[in-house]
């Protein structure tokens, strides 16, 4: 794709015992809503953690508007880890001042909107939120960055269906299109195939179908879900 917005280049990410990725290669264009998605152990959290540059390949290139990614590109990417991501000893209000500080991008004052939006309490203790209320602040945390590419690692996960629906309606009103890149890694497929534009699917470290999601829904006739399940069953292109 000329003029991608973000690349893999024969990427391959080892650990020890295991190739978590094997010779990735994709670009993907900038102002969409995209979604990495796969059984587990299939890789999309290390996918996701190679766009952040908190891991680094062991071979190949990942590339951000034709740069390299590296831990210094945080101020052109938001990340959402699926596990921490809040310190617990401050308020709410102390974590979005916080958060203001570090990044000279971070909107504060969208990130007050959101909080509204997300019913949030500015006084409460971020340790004393539940899961849910504790992933709404992240979500708030990222998406108030004007950063070009966000990443979201299973920002559903675990969450009531209610929960799941507010963050959604999140993503859908405040993010900034088409400004702003939206990543994401999931099992929450049919929640979010609503707002999604592309999924990259990967199983066992390895690129299964890279698509826009009404092509597969026009050429499969069928939804996301359904197509996904054919797909990972048979470990072929379905669309073939």
């Amino acid at each position: 794709m000329r003029n991608a917005f973000l690349t893999f280049e024969h990427v391959e990410k080892k650990f020890p015992g295991r190739v978590a990725l094997s010779d990735i290669s994709f670009d993907l264009p900038s102002g969409k809503v995209i979604g990495i998605i796969g059984p587990n152990g299939a890789g999309k959290s290390t996918m996701l953690k190679l766009m952040a540059g908190l891991l680094r390949p062991n071979k190949g290139k990942v590339l951000l508007e034709g740069k390299a990614i590296e831990r210094r590109s945080s101020e052109d990417i938001a990340y959402l880890p699926d596990q921490g991501g809040c310190y617990t000893f401050y308020t709410v209000a102390e974590t979005l001042q916080f958060y203001k500080s570090i990044y000279a991008d971070f909107d504060h004052q969208k990130a007050l909107e959101m909080i509204d939006f997300m019913q949030l309490e500015l006084h409460r203790n971020v340790g004393s939120l539940s899961k849910g209320n504790l992933t709404r602040l992240k979500m708030v945390t990222t998406l108030s960055r004007r950063a070009p590419l966000i990443l979201l690692d299973e920002p559903l996960s675990g969450l009531d269906p209610m929960i799941r629906e507010s963050i959604i309606k999140g993503l859908i009103a405040f993010i900034n299109f088409p400004e702003q890149t939206v990543i994401m890694a999931t099992h929450e497929v049919a929640e979010v195939e609503p707002i999604l534009d592309m999924v990259i699917a990967i199983k066992d470290g390895g690129i299964v179908h890279i698509d826009d999601v009404e092509n597969i829904r026009l050429n499969y006739e069928s939804s996301l879900v359904d197509w996904m399940k054919e797909l990972f069953q048979t470990n072929k292109n379905p669309l073939k």
